[in-house]
């Protein structure tokens, strides 16, 4: 009872440790399972989904597989159970024909999470081949003065199975006169031997006809058989003797198909039929049979076919040396083939990805492959690379197993599709290599922002413009691709005078082109700042934003104002022509202009107080003639004859001088009661260039500090002066000048006030009671002829008389 327990004790513990082996092989990736051959197709071999603990929806959405190499599939993987089953009936003997053991290797691929996992399976054989001689009739000669024991050697019989199936006994039957013996060969194989029991006598019988019956260890077990016929004949007395008694060669596996790689020699002492020495192989496997030949009369050893080490290294045949009599000898010949490098590394991409996303981690895995090189030694030990600077590197996975990971981040805007040479180099010399490519496209994100041609945008655009007008076109572009790429522009919230930005301008979302959509008025808004944001249409969407400066440019389109004297006082007022009373005092008030598009000329005065003497100079400057009445004592202006056109010359003709305080043609003078000629309307030769604005002598800009009036005290003290010089030159004691030019300004009022700047009026102002405007002809800035003094003298002489 106790050896009972301790019986079952023992198998329970061998049961653990293989169950504990069988998980540990599992756990690294290794699987073990056997199965007998020449099963059906589908047989089951293991449960693969079990022992890897993978559920039966994994198998089918992961894209679980079965691989192996060679050019038949073995085994499959049945994709509702997760069992491993043949895919092809399997025949241990034409697999495995020189190894005792017979594995097959095949590996169970998981693509989903790129996984691998070895699988050996044994292939268990069975009693499904019978013993058989390679010759079934076999020819026998003995001397009829041979000795009984003598021993003849026989045939022997090959099996292919393994084992206790294999070859395992021989009998003979037939004739009392012989028996057999049975040796033990140096690899533990049978060697059957035809013994002569008794002596022969060839006048009794010449022939003899033996059974010789080869069994193997199946149950049932399966014999094979070969008939032997001996012949009785004279005596022969010397045997064949081969030169050694073991021939070794090592021949490259590369050798040409035709070369004799070994030659054996036998000789035989006797002479005639008895010393002809004739050679056969005796003991040779089928595939050896079938690669080497042996020349019967010289002995040569030659190739038939070509030599493969990888199908086989070594080659043992038995040569046996037979005379024209019943003596013989043997030899054996051992063929050793060497291993070249005649086969390149074999690469196979398992499994790959086709895209990937430029965010993709790093140590993403791309690519399965498994190399492999069928060569020994240092000849098929591989080294694989990538071609090129690329980001991506190889790690071993299992074996024979290397992974394409991604080595650094991807960027799609700098290399968009990536086609991965993956290179194989054995350690041959000449090194030989193969190579595969990996094509991988790499997918967009959305990790580019628009960017603008410009840092920033200007335009000018002229009042009093279109709706609708075209301002410019901005333009973006976006290194993205596809829907990532799309640029679309939009105005930022913005108010302007208090009513939205998007009421005045707009952008079109698609081109980027910017329109007025309202008429602008330079008077009413000088300039517009606005900023236009592009955008792309990824998810999130980048955007970056541009400031854009519309200037509104101006032009004439309003007309000067007189806003003194009032419009209702207007005709009594400028009737006549009157300025102002003789004896008015300096700083009088005569008129208020208010000159046309009074915004348009920075630093002008918005409106111009005009005295006497202010208007005098103002006309003298554009040689017009100024008078006074006698009668009335009402000042009043009088054109030169070689206006027209309604325009005021530059200056007076050469034969015309322009008296400043009077004349003596009668004609010469507006007569009182005349009703005031019509007033003309200014033209537009008043406004300024773009680069043309009042300002001091030699200034184009008007900008430097302090020459131009530019506050109220200063407009109000050069109303002063002007209506002072209107009032001297009135009374007669002052001369249109005062001293280089200067109207006598610069000794009262200050050197910075000089004749340079009333000129710069004559763009802006309209003169009441005047059927003519002034003009911006070229040469009028210069037009300074004054009027003799003696016209002054005789008018004042006219009015003291009276």
């Amino acid at each position: 009872m106790c050896a009972a327990g301790r019986r079952w004790g023992r198998r329970q513990r061998a049961l653990l440790w293989a169950v504990l082996l069988a998980a540990w092989e599992a756990a690294w990736g290794q699987l073990r399972y056997s199965v007998p051959e020449e099963m059906p197709k589908g047989s089951f071999v293991g449960d693969v989904a079990k022992d890897l603990g993978l559920q039966l929806p994994e198998i089918r959405d992961r894209g679980v597989r079965v691989v192996s190499e060679g050019r038949t599939q073995y085994f499959a993987l049945h994709g509702k159970t997760g069992h491993l089953v043949t895919a092809e009936r399997i025949d241990r003997e034409q697999l495995c024909r020189l190894v005792e053991k017979c594995v097959l290797r095949c590996e169970l691929i998981v693509e989903g999470q790129m996984q691998v996992y070895g699988i050996q399976v044994e292939i268990m054989d069975i009693n499904d081949n019978a013993p058989s001689f390679k010759e079934v009739e076999l020819e026998e000669t003995i001397g009829e003065t041979t000795s009984p024991g003598s021993r003849f050697p026989l045939p022997e019989a090959h099996d292919p199975d393994s084992g206790r199936n294999s070859l395992q006994s021989y009998e003979l039957s037939g004739d009392e006169h012989f028996s057999l013996a049975v040796q033990a060969g140096p690899g533990g194989d049978q060697r059957p031997e035809l013994v002569l029991a008794k002596a022969l006598d060839r006048e009794e019988a010449a022939f003899h006809e033996l059974v010789l019956r080869a069994m193997d260890g199946g149950d049932p077990a399966r014999t094979g058989t070969a008939r032997i016929r001996v012949t009785v004949v004279d005596a022969n007395d010397n045997a064949p003797v081969f030169s050694q008694a073991e021939y070794t060669v090592r021949v490259p596996e590369d050798v040409p198909v035709g070369s004799t790689l070994v030659t054996v020699t036998a000789t035989d002492a006797d002479e005639g039929l008895n010393g002809h020495v004739k050679y056969s192989l005796k003991k040779v496997s089928d595939m050896a049979s079938n690669i080497f030949h042996l020349d019967s009369q010289s002995g040569a050893i030659t190739l038939l076919q070509s030599l493969d080490f990888e199908e086989g290294d070594s080659y043992e045949l038995d040569v046996q040396a037979r005379d024209g009599g019943d003596h013989f000898d043997t030899a054996k010949v051992t063929i050793a083939v060497t291993d070249v490098n005649d086969n390149a590394p074999v690469i196979s991409v398992r499994s790959a990805l086709s895209e990937i996303s430029e965010d993709a981690p790093t140590g993403t895995v791309v690519a399965l492959l498994h190399v492999q090189d069928r060569d020994s030694g240092a000849k098929g030990e591989v080294r694989c690379s990538l071609d090129g600077d690329v980001p991506f590197r190889l790690e071993k996975s299992y074996e024979d197993y290397y992974r394409v990971v991604t080595a650094r981040e991807l960027d799609r805007e700098q290399v968009s599709e990536y086609n991965v040479t993956v290179r194989a180099a054995d350690g041959g010399s000449p090194s030989l290599q193969s190579s595969a490519v990996v094509a991988l496209r790499v997918l967009d994100v959305n990790d580019n922002a628009p960017v603008f041609a410009e840092e920033r945008y200007s335009a000018r655009l002229a009042e009093n413009n279109a709706a609708g007008a075209l301002v410019l076109t901005v333009r973006a572009t976006d290194a993205d691709w596809g829907q990532n790429a799309r640029v679309r522009y939009r105005l930022a919230e913005g108010r302007v005078r208090g009513a939205p930005l998007s009421s005045y301008v707009s952008v079109q979302a698609e081109t980027g082109a910017l329109y007025a959509l309202r008429s602008l008025d330079y008077e009413q808004l000088r300039e517009l700042q606005l900023c236009v944001r592009a955008e792309d249409g990824g998810a999130p969407a980048l955007s970056s934003n541009v400031s854009v400066r519309l200037q509104i440019v101006d032009e004439n389109d309003n007309a000067p104002q007189v806003l003194y004297p009032p419009a209702a006082a207007a005709a009594a007022a400028w009737s006549g022509v009157e300025l102002a009373p003789r004896r008015s005092e300096a700083g009088a008030l005569v008129a208020k202009l208010l000159p046309p598009d009074s915004g348009a000329s920075r630093g002008v005065p918005v409106s111009h107080f005009v005295g006497i003497d202010g208007v005098r100079a103002f006309l003298q400057s554009y040689s017009h003639d100024v008078s006074l009445t006698a009668d009335s004592r009402k000042s009043h202006l009088r054109f030169s004859a070689a206006s027209c056109c309604d325009t005021l010359p530059a200056r007076p003709p050469p034969d015309e001088p322009a008296p400043l305080l009077g004349n003596e043609d009668p004609a010469g003078a507006l007569p009182s009661d005349s009703a005031p000629p019509s007033q003309a309307q200014p033209n537009t030769d008043w406004r300024f260039s773009q680069t043309q604005r009042p300002g001091t002598s030699g200034s184009q800009n008007g900008e430097e500090a302090g020459a131009w009036p530019n506050n109220q005290f200063d407009t109000e003290m050069l109303q002063a002066m002007i209506l002072a010089s209107a009032n001297e030159a009135a009374d007669g004691n002052s001369t249109l000048g005062g001293g280089n030019g200067t109207m006598g300004l610069s000794a009262r009022y200050g050197p910075q006030f000089t004749l340079q700047h009333v000129p710069d009026y004559r763009q802006n102002v309209y003169i009441p009671g005047s059927n003519a405007t002034l003009t911006n002809a070229a040469g009028k800035r210069d037009a300074k002829n004054a009027a003799p003094a003696g016209g002054n003298k005789k008018k004042s002489g006219k009015k003291e008389k009276k």
